[in-house]
């Protein structure tokens, strides 16, 4: 147990880090599966396997997946609870990303959607191994508010995911990741607002989405996602590729799972998951977060078909009553509005 958990840390009175007690332990890890045998898609479908990739592959069931979130670890010495993983030449760091992607393309269906995260130093072996297999679609970069200073070299505040298809079939749905912005500059015809709407609290405009992501917050202490996983990814980040890049019933895998982001997000968006990760601990936290999707499907910044910019929070707050309903209507109606 030691090897698994931490002993807990002092935590502020309003820290809302989800945390493990070692009784959710002993409970959840019973949920935890471990493959030894070929199984089908029925039998891993909503569950968290706790296994070394290379030692399940083999087991996976083929052309089961719609859409494959890969975030593995970057080129960096870093620990990650009860493991670590060593910083590599670029060579050698390209050659174990081929030696799991590889294997992994026979989990995808013909018309599956692939995204693959990175940083400037892997992103370029990231690129070169997916060409070998996938369409390169894209390259998202989305922006990190937080990171260390750095004196001899610029900060380091932003990320790579690369956007691949196994073909030229394949599913992107634009209209349901737009992103909410204030309009600061607004443009009338005839004294009408023109691609811009007035609401109570500002003007605003419904933008399609783009591959630069300045409206991500990384999950912090204060926030009821954070984790104590070093590189958890935030939900509202897989929420944008998940609804871009599947359809509802649809089935997300993901090899690297962490601390789970990747399956919550997919079940409170109404998709099948599974999800592959080494440590236990990061397993139960997992399956924790599971279980409150149960009673909390919301996503910190998406409300009912619309992101909104960061740092917003007040402005989706409207004063309604519990103000979540009118903030709903506003989102529908703005919806029914740019379809014109």
């Amino acid at each position: 147990m030691e090897k698994t958990m931490k002993e807990e840390k002092i935590r502020a009175g309003r820290n809302r880090t989800i945390t493990l007690m070692r009784e959710d332990i002993f409970r959840l890890k019973e949920k935890l599966l471990s493959l030894n045998a070929r199984v089908n898609p029925e039998e891993i479908t909503n569950k968290t396997i706790q296994q070394d990739l290379f030692k399940c592959m083999e087991y996976l069931p083929e052309g089961f997946v719609d859409l494959l979130f890969i975030d593995p670890p970057y080129n960096l010495t870093k620990e990650f609870n009860s493991n670590k993983f060593k910083e590599m030449s670029a060579d050698e760091y390209e050659e174990w990303f081929d030696s799991w992607l590889n294997p992994l393309r026979k989990v995808l269906k013909p018309t599956a959607s692939v995204y693959v995260c990175g940083d400037w130093k892997s992103s370029s072996a990231i690129f070169r191994v997916m060409s070998r297999y996938f369409k390169i679609r894209n390259r998202v970069t989305w922006e990190r508010e937080k990171g260390r200073g750095a004196k001899s070299n610029w900060k380091n505040c932003s990320e790579d995911i690369w956007f691949g298809t196994v073909s030229n079939d394949f599913t992107f749905n634009s209209d349901t990741v737009m992103l909410k912005r204030k309009v600061i500059a607004p443009y009338r015809i005839d004294g009408k607002p023109k691609d811009w709407f007035e609401e109570e609290n500002g003007n605003y405009r419904l933008t399609h989405p783009s591959n630069l992501w300045t409206d991500i917050t990384i999950p912090f202490w204060s926030m009821p996602e954070n984790t104590d996983h070093p590189t958890q990814k935030p939900e509202k980040l897989l929420a944008k590729i998940i609804l871009a890049s599947s359809r509802e019933g649809d089935f997300i895998f993901d090899p690297f799972l962490g601390s789970g982001t990747t399956s919550v997000v997919a079940k409170k968006l109404g998709r099948k998951y599974c999800g592959i990760e080494l440590d236990e601990l990061y397993c139960c936290l997992a399956e924790k977060r599971l279980e409150m999707a149960d009673n909390d499907k919301s996503i910190q910044g998406y409300i009912d078909g619309v992101f909104w910019e960061r740092n917003s929070l007040n402005d989706q707050k409207i004063k309604n009553g519990n103000g979540r309903d009118k903030a709903i209507a506003y989102s529908e109606d703005l919806f029914e509005l740019i379809k014109l």
